[in-house]
């Protein structure tokens, strides 16, 4: 665990500190006589927000090396052929993605962008899978040229569309189908993508159909079968469904079609814990709601003995879980005020740098860098500057009384993060920092007005 890894340099924090359920995660806050500091490995997070200016995304390198090795790991214990595959869409930052090719990690990608930063930053095509319901004729002849394992088909129009563009190009598309089992992720309906009622995939009572299509295809060649009902999944149930019904699929597209697949992509979805990533006594009195999340390993027992009874290689695909605790958007009081009852606090971060809160109405806890003794809590709602009444990154949070020019972090922002970023309100998008150790590097220069007037 990172955090065995990282407490021996914060000697004067105990681990009686930590609430049981605080996530495996490298922001602590440091004991500074009066004061407590937040820190990313061993780097204060004010001083980098002092240096860099808000908002600003931090990155902890330690922690998605972490992170993505718990699932490698865990994986190569249930078969040498499985592997995990990082979902690119979650965080797109080229360091991070070298960071995770030269792990041996596969890549999911979603778009022609994508697909040609996976391959500049050096992941195998071997272990590269094109997925999403839209992808553009110049998108499918990259993915075909670049001979990435398989094109996940998500129509039957789609399925001829690729076979046309193998056959004009002289090439032969592995391509894996995506079948959509309607089942229910039981997530926000936003990121459910297993029901019928989603856009995603083949009806699980088509889908044998359409393989016998692909079969009969000359410049197609089936690899496999895909399948992905939805993202921040909070129980095993709705992932041990979708691999019964997985599992029942293959065996009867066997025996009935002599088809025999040799490649089972499972998606991802695995939820994480948003709630008490890091705490400290003088935080006590906050927030105290904690999401049990299944941990990887209880999904892995759960899910793979059942997969493997196909034969069939297998590989999982996290985003949200390998990068999500892995970052923080810090940013800046710019006022506070109160409305009768009703508390604010502005800042210089909003929904054009974290969407989440906004869209998915997304919990994030959010902590002073500095926390002191003798502090008040308040409940207020946390609003950023932009002019629309939506744009907030949490509403009704009791949280330590904060003053102007004080910084926040906006924790677990890792995913879904900067790759959502926007210039609305013609507002340049916040740079990013990698930490490692000590040490730290920018690795996204902060946008300039002059980059986005044009």
């Amino acid at each position: 665990m990172v955090r065995s890894l990282f407490l021996p340099c914060f000697t004067n924090i105990s681990r009686s500190h930590l609430l049981p359920n605080v996530n495996d995660t490298t922001f602590l806050y440091r004991d500074q006589s009066d004061r407590a500091a937040l820190y990313c490995e061993d780097v204060s997070l004010d001083e980098l927000a002092s240096q860099y200016g808000t908002p600003l995304y931090v990155y902890s390198k330690a922690q998605i090396l972490s992170n993505f090795r718990t699932f490698s790991e865990t994986i190569k214990r249930t078969g040498s052929r499985n592997y995990v595959s990082y979902a690119i869409k979650a965080n797109s930052n080229f360091e991070i993605l070298k960071l995770l090719a030269a792990e041996g990690a596969g890549a999911s990608v979603v778009s022609g962008g994508e697909l040609r930063s996976a391959l500049k930053a050096g992941f195998d095509p071997a272990k590269i899978t094109f997925d999403g319901p839209g992808k553009t004729d110049e998108e499918i002849q990259l993915a075909l040229q670049s001979n990435i394992v398989a094109i996940d088909v998500e129509s039957l129009q789609e399925l001829h569309v690729i076979n046309d563009l193998a056959k004009a190009a002289g090439l032969k598309a592995g391509i894996c189908i995506r079948v959509n089992p309607h089942i229910d992720a039981k997530s926000h309906p936003y990121i459910s993508t297993g029901l019928l009622e989603n856009k995603f995939g083949i009806a699980i009572d088509d889908a044998a159909e359409v393989f016998r299509i692909a079969r009969s295809l000359e410049n197609i060649s089936i690899v496999g079968l895909h399948s992905h009902i939805g993202s921040q999944i909070t129980e095993l149930s709705p992932f041990i469904e979708a691999a019964e019904s997985i599992v029942e699929f293959v065996t009867k597209l066997r025996v009935d079609d002599s088809i025999t697949l040799q490649h089972i992509n499972f998606g991802g979805g695995q939820a994480i814990d948003y709630h008490h990533v890091v705490s400290h006594p003088l935080l006590d009195g906050a927030e105290t709601f904690a999401e049990p999340v299944p941990s990887f390993q209880q999904i892995a027992d759960s899910i793979f003995p059942i997969l493997s009874k196909t034969g069939c290689s297998i590989n999982f695909e996290p985003g949200r879980a390998i990068v999500a605790n892995s970052g923080a958007l810090l940013t800046k009081v710019l006022y506070t005020k109160s409305n009768g009852d009703k508390h604010f606090v502005i800042v210089d971060a909003g929904m054009s740098d974290l969407i989440r809160p906004s869209l998915y109405h997304a919990y994030h806890e959010i902590v002073p860098l500095t926390i002191t003794a003798n502090r008040g809590k308040r409940t207020a709602d946390i609003e950023g500057p932009i002019c629309e009444t939506g744009d907030f990154l949490a509403h009704d949070r009791l949280m330590p009384v904060v003053d102007r020019g004080e910084k926040l972090a906006v924790l677990s922002t890792g995913a879904y993060g900067y790759v959502l970023a926007s210039n609305y309100n013609m507002r340049p998008r916040a740079a990013e920092i990698l930490v490692s150790g000590s040490s730290h590097r920018i690795i996204r220069q902060r946008e300039r007005l002059e980059d986005i007037i044009g």
